[in-house]
């Protein structure tokens, strides 16, 4: 469950950090690439960073529903019936501090 934690922080930071680069009108790193002799081009680049943003963000979607999955309902259970039982001892035990005899009964 740890490494799951852990690789859903490290392609959330990926994620951020290709989204930031790009740029809504199609400018961000890729227009740093102006020129017409670029071998890649404007297009290439933008076309590899969008199609690293929709591979992060179904890594992303995948890893929080394999880590939903992985948590166990048997826990879930265990503490709601531990709860159960905190809450039936409370309910039969007496009040602390005071007497039966020192409350006053209505006439």
């Amino acid at each position: 469950m740890i490494v799951i934690s852990i690789l859903i922080f490290i392609v959330s930071l990926l994620l951020m950090g290709i989204v930031l680069i790009q740029n809504s009108k199609g400018g961000g790193l890729a227009s740093g690439f102006s020129s017409s002799n670029q071998i890649a081009g404007v297009q290439r680049t933008t076309d590899f960073l969008e199609k690293g943003t929709w591979i992060l963000a179904i890594a992303l979607l995948s890893l929080c529903l394999v880590s939903t999955a992985m948590i166990s309902t048997s826990s879930t259970e265990e503490a709601s019936s531990q709860i159960e039982g905190m809450i039936g001892d409370q309910v039969g035990a007496p009040v602390q501090g005071v007497e039966e005899s020192s409350v006053p009964l209505p006439e």
